[in-house]
Order: structure tokens, then C-alpha cells, then sequence
């Protein structure tokens, strides 16, 4: 683990849907994160039901009950946004800190919008020798921002909760990243709901279970004066009415039952593509285990090329030396479901074999 200035060399701004945008359109989607066969028709239905409401200016305040329910928490700690992207601008512009520090590798977003409202970003970057695990110690102690994932998006590293609590102090805000928590099952060390850790901000993002990143849905949990000094920083009416129905009937009895089945279900198409990327241990391809998150990373010589020919097979996959702390020989894979998994294994053994 080592610490270093945030410097060029990274396409921050790179995401997955770049995969499968304009000529990538047509290939099966392992480079973006949102599950699969989303969203659900009861769902796109309780959306639908909202559009007769659109001559009126949204009103999130039952939405925001809902999620103040969801996490046994008062509304005043909950803050709507127009998915976790938002939320990320919101901290880097409303925040005074002095020296932000992004733990990586993980989602970019936190730290551009921190550079793009002019701050000096600081990181420390885990090492694949040390299975990308977090050592609380290596965070500067002067740090007044930290940013870490959990799990991380895009090692799939499910840190314990004591140890990233233990990266709290006080006059720091500890911002967790928990947008795909709510695909491990039950949740576990998950610090949503928590108001025993000082600073704690959680990030979650309804877009990736739901399959609502066209929506844009998202919430911050944080102490009641950091949620009001981000709600200054909004726009007025940041989350559409539509946005907000669904944030509702996702947090509802219903919504929570499917996610739970949804966790459960990852778990087992993972193990299966863990096993099957496992069976190319002889061409040098290592899997970061033990991965916890809808996705899994792979270090893989010649990554680049592999990449490219899988394209000409008809699968996309994400690149990763877009995020720092990883190079060129790195991918991340989402998980889909055993067939489209034996697919994309058998094409991998094909570009191995012709690359």
C-alpha cells in the first residue's frame, strides 16, 4: 500500500458503458454493472404510474420517509440525488476540506469531481500483492476527506466494516461508497444506518440492482448538518418525479424481498464464472479473490489484445487501466447469468488461443 498525488495517466472520466456504446452496441454487456434484465415490469409499471403526476414539481418527501425507513434512520440524514454521481459532486463542491484522499483502485467519479472543483487529491493505492485489502494505517492521519468503495467497484474487494470504521476521526469525513452493497447478501459489513461512526457519509446508488442508470437515482446517508449543507449545494428539484417513485417502491417491502433474491442469485452465477476463469490459470490469468461485488477483476499478460478479440467474438468486457493503481493487464467482468457465462468462457478460450 503506498500513498501518492493524484496525477495524470488515468482516463477518469472512462466508464463501462463506453464498452458498448455506438459499434459495441450489439455485443453481450459484461462491462457495465447493472444487472441484468432490469428493471423489472412490476417496476417499470409503479414508473409508469408516476407520469400522470409530471405537470407538478416533484415532492420527494415520502421518498425520502421511505429511505429514512429503509436504514432506521430520521429523514434529516437522508439526502435524495440524482444517482451517487451527483453526490460525489455535491461533497467535492459543498465540503471544506484541505487534503481529500481517494483509496484506490475503485470508481473514478469521486475523485474527478474532487479535482474538477480544484482540489489537490492525495491516494493511496492497494497492492494486488495484498489482495487490494484496506490497511486502515496507510491513510494519512492529517486527511480531512477520505473516499473508499465497498465492495469496490473494480476489484470486488468486500472490506470488513470494522476496518474501514476504523478510518474515521474526528474533523474527517469518511465518505463509503456502498453502491453495490445491496448485491451481497444481507448486506453484511454494510454502514448504512450507522450514526456511531463520527464524519460517516454512505453513498448508495438504486441504479445498479434495479437497472435504472437512465433514471439516475441515489441517496446519501450522513449526519443532519452534512445533509443540509449538500442540499444547499442542489438545484432545486435535483430528482425527478419518476426517479422518485421508483426510489420509494425500491426501499418498499417488495423492493428489498428481490434485491435480497437478486444478492442470493449473483452469488452463485459468480462462483460458477470464478470457477470457469479459474480453468485459465495455465495461460497466466489470476481472479482477485474472494469477490463479493456483481463483477469480478482479472489480471490476465496481453489483457489489452484479449479484450479487443473478445470484441470481434461479441463480448465486451471493461478495461482497467483506466483506474489507478492498474494497468493494461487488468479487466473486469460482470456477472451475468450461467449461460451467458459458459458464452463468454468459451469465447475467452478462443481469444486466448488466437491472441
Amino acid at each position: 500500500m503506498r500513498t501518492e498525488p493524484a496525477a495524470g495517466g488515468h482516463d477518469l472520466r472512462h466508464h463501462g458503458d463506453a464498452e458498448v456504446r455506438d459499434d459495441g452496441s450489439a455485443l453481450v454487456d459484461l462491462a457495465v454493472n447493472v444487472r441484468a434484465d432490469t428493471p423489472p415490469g412490476w417496476l417499470r409499471e409503479h414508473i409508469a404510474g408516476s407520469l400522470s403526476g409530471l405537470a407538478a414539481y416533484p415532492d420527494g418527501r415520502a421518498a425520502r420517509a421511505a429511505v429514512a425507513a429503509r436504514h432506521g434512520l430520521p429523514v434529516e440524514r437522508v439526502l435524495l440525488t440524482a444517482g451517487a454521481a451527483e453526490a460525489f459532486v455535491l461533497l467535492a463542491r459543498a465540503l471544506k476540506v484541505r487534503r481529500p484522499v481517494v483509496v484506490h483502485p475503485q470508481f473514478t467519479e469521486p475523485e474527478a469531481a474532487l479535482r474538477d472543483a480544484g482540489h489537490t487529491v492525495d491516494r493511496v493505492l492497494l497492492r494486488a500483492a495484498d489482495g487490494f485489502r484496506l490497511d486502515p494505517a496507510a491513510v494519512p492521519e492529517e486527511a480531512d476527506l477520505v473516499v473508499i468503495g465497498n465492495p469496490t467497484n473494480p476489484t470486488s474487494v468486500l472490506h470488513p466494516a470494522g476496518a474501514v470504521a476504523r478510518l474515521a476521526r474526528p474533523g474527517r469525513t469518511l465518505v463509503v461508497d456502498e453502491a453495490f452493497m445491496d448485491a451481497v447478501p444481507g448486506e453484511r459489513e454494510a454502514l448504512a444506518g450507522r450514526t456511531d461512526v463520527p464524519g460517516l457519509v454512505v453513498l448508495r446508488s438504486l441504479t445498479k440492482t434495479w437497472g435504472l442508470a437512465g433514471l439516475r437515482i441515489g441517496y446519501v446517508l450522513a449526519a443532519p448538518e452534512t445533509v443540509a449543507e449538500l442540499e444547499r449545494a442542489q438545484p432545486l428539484w435535483p430528482v425527478s418525479t419518476p426517479a422518485l417513485a421508483a426510489a420509494e417502491a425500491c426501499v418498499g417491502a417488495r423492493g428489498l424481498a428481490e434485491a435480497a433474491d437478486a444478492a442470493r442469485r449473483v452469488a452463485v452465477d459468480r462462483a460458477h464464472l470464478v470457477a470457469g476463469l479459474r480453468g485459465f490459470a495455465g495461460r497466466g490469468l489470476r481472479v482477485v479473490e474472494p469477490a463479493e461485488g456483481p463483477f469480478v477483476l482479472v489480471r490476465l499478460p496481453g489483457a489489452a489484445a484479449v479484450r479487443r478479440r473478445l470484441r470481434a467474438l461479441g463480448y465486451a468486457v471493461r478495461r482497467g487501466d483506466t483506474f489507478p493503481g492498474l494497468d493494461e493487464e487488468w479487466l473486469r467482468v460482470a456477472v451475468r447469468g450461467r449461460g451467458t457465462a459458459d458464452g463468454f468462457l468459451g469465447a475467452l478460450g478462443e481469444a486466448l488461443g488466437t491472441v
